[in-house]
């Protein structure tokens, strides 16, 4: 692995001949510009080929998501809920996967999923971890990721490899099939991969097998109170339900274990934290997922200045989630319990009137006979990217022109739901009929096509048949194309005293699109409200275009002076104009300096910006189960915009950790939203000492400061930001029930919010001098983040700045103050081994800031829980047996079999763990077999 001191150039000369590219022809992610010396302005991070093979990573986002300057919650395979599509993200800097623009040979990515791209294809990854809005345009807020093609290779390589962890489960296949060849005016390269990953269950693992909770300082085995014995409240407040709590001797009851058949008041007892539902062990730690890759890489010399290349690649996708079986909770489902069902043993209502609105007593159940609910993935992603380069006569000047067409299909299959308008018309009044057939309706009305269900007895054997007959099963299909146009060109423009003034620019026109089909039965209505239980689909339909210029020159100031030794100016702005938002032009100055040839300083200011996407504008209301902890718990009086109709007596508290939230894009709320804009300071140095040869040093201190932060409100601010604000425009979005209870929660897209982050990178590198015990060289990069705060809402002058530095938070995710990755290869002979350590430093859940609105536990507000450092230790030693053109790898993972931390499951939606930042499986063997002719 290469420090930012010491990259690898990116070649995109293209002009002529492979003879023509030379050392004096190349760009490095962050320019457009061709360069003789590839370490400049940029602070750019190199993988390259052999780096990647050491690790022995099955995709390429399990190699991106381990570097120093990834942080936050960018999802991966080991998100299941809310996740199982097999993608990784980037988020560089923890800006999110929205604020990391992913390149493919400097071509912008349609999919953003890095785990798509084939590893076959790649010759390097250049990861920039500096705004570039300048020079790519929107999205490159916290960096770029470039992966770099293969140039050119020539035979046949076929690899496998085989993985599991210490308990034999994981298991990976990999299989790839690479082929190329280069004649005299002419090169391709092509591939196939299949990559095959196992599931692994959530109780395989001890901290993850239970659903803990931290409450009152204790850990809770507390669960869901959508248990299958159910979790019945009188809680409306009317006198028949006081009556009911009065007589039960408590006000929320639940099912003996045992009960068959209709219930009676005897057949329950006073519900207890030993009665609340385990989840856990029904989710997974590990999504499965097949994969399938096809690549082609091509290029054609037309004449001396002309070359045509293609550069393709597909994959398929088949990857699921899994979750537990489906809860029913009467008043967030918004289905009424009649007080007149056959099979209501109390008389009462429970649940709401979705026609009146009216809310009665709680109900919570779960359907445990129908099994786990199941999300299952098919995703078809295609990318091709045809186009011509050469060069202008016998001049410095270079050309290319391309177009790049995108398309990603996903079908979403979700099994394991209910009918709503069924199941409310099952549970509503039913009667006994004179022949011993219990009937929906009421005497001498009876609803034909319906049979009553016992909800209070919902798991019993005479209920299968009545659930089964409701199931369905949600099929959702979205496709995004992005289609794209681009012409640059690049040379040398004239000559000053101290060099050579380049420039590079170009235009472009894209055109990116979105459309999401589904059944109207589960498509969100204006409120969220569909006619599926537990699961609404967000309809989407829309598009985009944008025009974009741009130009970038370098200006050599002032060379071979005493201390100067080269002093270099560059400059670039970009002009795009989008049909959506309007035009933004935004520009950056970059400044280096050496005033010895052992030392460069640097220093690049930057516009910033993001264009809002698609699916930010145009999705409709999507249901979701939100993890979230209500501000409400033991009310006492004084907050009543947050706690409408909450109890005053200190006695309320949240069901469990989730609350339903209705999410919607700006276009349906009717907001127009804008760009989020704001800037990029980077200034650091790179030190190569000449009287140590081999070694590289860089130190690169960032800032960004960010406005109009675009996002979908989480559940979880909105309650925060209206708890400690009554005035704050959160609180409208917060709905409760008549009794006090989370109705849900309206999470809309808005421009609302600021952002700043700064922090430290640095990188080391040193390349030993040969000796009898063969060859070594070490890298250690690192990054320090001394600042992530946010602002959520800047139109509410109370409103509270989030400080995430050092700090996990559900709604942001993890940001340690330290992170770092280090190396150690050797090689001799055909000997070779590595030793790759990553660090991840200490954290905090909560905060003792009461206005921070944070706390590790339930219960109790502004609890801290401390995170210790961790320290991964990976190793793998590889063989070349030469008679056989075969390699073999071997690798350990997670070395030291490290489980990662106790997060808890009312601060992270998964495993009672942080699954975004921390190893799952525990210690994870390797073998890899790589024969080539």
């Amino acid at each position: 692995m290469g420090s930012s001191g010491a990259t690898f150039a990116q070649d995109t000369t293209g002009a002529t001949s492979s003879d023509a590219k030379t050392l004096d022809a190349v760009t490095v992610t962050g320019s457009r510009i061709r360069r003789v010396d590839t370490e400049t302005a940029n602070p750019v991070v190199t993988l390259d080929r052999a780096a990647i093979e050491a690790t022995g990573k099955p995709t390429l986002g399990d190699l991106v998501q381990e570097l120093p300057s990834i942080a936050g919650n960018a999802t991966n395979p080991n998100t299941n809920n809310g996740g199982g599509t097999g993608a990784s993200t980037v988020s560089l800097r923890g800006l999110g996967d929205k604020r990391t623009l992913i390149l493919v040979n400097g071509v912008r990515l349609a999919y953003n999923d890095v785990n798509a791209i084939p590893a076959s294809m790649i010759e390097r990854v250049e990861v920039l971890s500096d705004g570039a809005s300048a020079v790519y345009g929107s999205d490159a807020i916290g960096g770029v990721v470039n992966f770099i093609l293969r140039d050119h290779y020539d035979g046949v390589q076929i690899s496998s490899d085989f993985g599991t962890s210490r308990q034999s489960d994981g298991n990976r296949r990999n299989f790839s099939l690479t082929a190329g060849h280069t004649g005299s005016n002419y090169s391709i390269i092509a591939g196939l991969s299949y990559s095959d990953i196992d599931a692994v269950s959530a109780a395989a693992r001890d901290y993850s097998k239970d659903a803990l909770y931290l409450i009152d300082g204790a850990s809770v085995k507390q669960g869901s109170s959508a248990t299958p014995g159910g979790s019945i409240n009188f809680n409306d407040g009317s006198a028949a339900s006081d009556a009911l709590a009065a007589s039960s001797g408590c006000s929320r009851v639940t099912l003996n274990p045992g009960v068959t058949g209709a219930t009676g008041r005897g057949d329950f007892h006073c519900y207890g934290g030993s009665d609340s539902y385990n989840y856990q062990p029904y989710n997974l730690l590990q999504t499965p997922q097949k994969r399938t890759n096809a690549f082609v890489l091509g290029k054609y010399q037309i004449t001396p200045s002309v070359q045509a290349y293609v550069n393709g690649y597909f994959s398929k996708t088949r990857s699921s989630s899994v979750i537990a079986p489906i809860p029913i909770f009467a008043n967030g489902d918004n289905f009424l319990v009649s007080a007149d069902s056959y099979y209501n043993p109390f008389g009462v209502n429970f649940g709401t009137d979705r026609t009146t609105g009216t809310s009665y007593n709680d109900l919570n159940s779960r359907a445990t006979v129908l099994g786990n609910r199941s999300y299952q993935y098919n995703t078809y992603n295609l990318q091709l990217n045809p186009g011509l380069r050469g060069s202008f006569g016998n001049s410095s000047w270079q050309w290319d022109a391309d177009i790049n067409y995108g398309r990603v299909r996903q079908i979403s299959r979700n099994n394991g739901f209910l009918d709503y308008d069924a199941f409310n018309q099952a549970v509503g009044p039913s009667f006994l009929d004179s022949d011993g057939t219990v009937r929906c309706g009421a005497a001498g009305n009876a609803i034909a096509g319906c049979t009553p269900l016992d909800i209070f007895n919902l798991n019993s054997a005479s209920s299968l048949a009545t659930l089964q007959s409701m199931i369905v099963n949600p099929t959702v299909t979205s496709v995004y194309t992005v289609k794209q146009f681009e012409a640059n060109a690049n040379g040398d423009l004239f000559d000053l005293p101290a060099g050579t003034v380049s420039l590079a620019t170009g235009l472009s026109y894209r055109k990116e699109s979105t459309s999401t089909s589904a059944d109207s039965l589960w498509t969100g209505d204006e409120n969220g409200l569909c006619g599926v239980i537990e699961y609404c689909a967000s309809t989407l339909a829309g598009s985009f275009n944008v025009k974009e210029a741009y130009a970038e020159a370098l200006v050599p100031l002032l060379s071979d002076l005493p201390g100067i030794r080269s002093l270099n100016l560059t400059v670039g702005s970009r002009w795009s104009d989008y049909s959506t938002v309007g035009s933004k032009t935004n520009s950056k100055v970059s400044l280096e300096w050496r005033p010895v040839d052992d030392l460069l300083l640097r220093g690049t200011v930057s516009q910033v910006f993001r264009a809002p996407n698609t699916s930010e504008l145009y999705a409709g209301v999507a249901g979701d189960a939100a993890t979230a902890n209500d501000p409400c718990n033991g009310y006492t009086g004084g907050h009543e915009a947050a706690c409408a109709n909450v109890p005053t007596d200190g006695s309320y508290r949240q069901a469990d950790g989730q609350v339903s939230g209705k999410a919607s894009g700006s276009v349906l709320a009717g907001y127009q939203l804008k760009p989020e804009t704001g800037r990029s300071y980077d200034v650091g140095f790179v030190y190569d000492p000449h009287w140590l040869d081999g070694l590289s040093f860089s130190v690169d201190s960032w800032k960004i400061n960010l406005k109009d932060t675009i996002s979908t409100v989480s559940a979880q601010t909105v309650m925060n930001q209206c708890y400690s604000n009554p005035s704050s425009a959160f609180c409208a979005l917060i709905h409760r029930n008549g009794n006090g209870t989370i109705n849900y929660i309206a999470e809309p897209t808005v421009n609302l919010g600021k952002l700043w982050a700064a922090g430290t990178d640095f990188g080391l590198a040193y390349r030993f001098p040969e000796t009898s015990f063969g060859k070594f060289n070490a890298s250690l990069n690192g990054t320090y983040m001394k600042r992530y705060d946010v602002n959520p809402d800047t139109t509410d002058p109370s409103s509270v700045v989030i400080h995430n530095a050092g700090m996990y938070t559900y709604s942001y995710g993890n940001f340690p103050r330290w992170r770092g990755l280090g190396t150690l290869n050797w090689s001799m002979g055909d000997w070779s081994a590595s030793w790759r350590m990553r660090y991840v430093g200490r954290s905090q859940i909560g905060s003792d800031d009461l206005t921070q609105g944070l706390s590790a536990d339930s219960d109790v507000a502004g609890v801290e829980r401390k995170v210790g450092a961790y320290v991964y230790h990976n190793i793998q030693v590889g063989y070349n047996v030469k008679p056989w053109h075969t390699r073999f790898d071997l690798g350990i993972d997670n070395v030291a079999d490290k489980q990662p931390p106790l997060y808890y499951s009312n601060n992270v939606t998964n495993a009672n763990t942080d699954v975004a930042t921390y190893d799952l499986l525990g210690r994870y063997y390797w073998v890899r077999a790589t024969v080539s002719f």
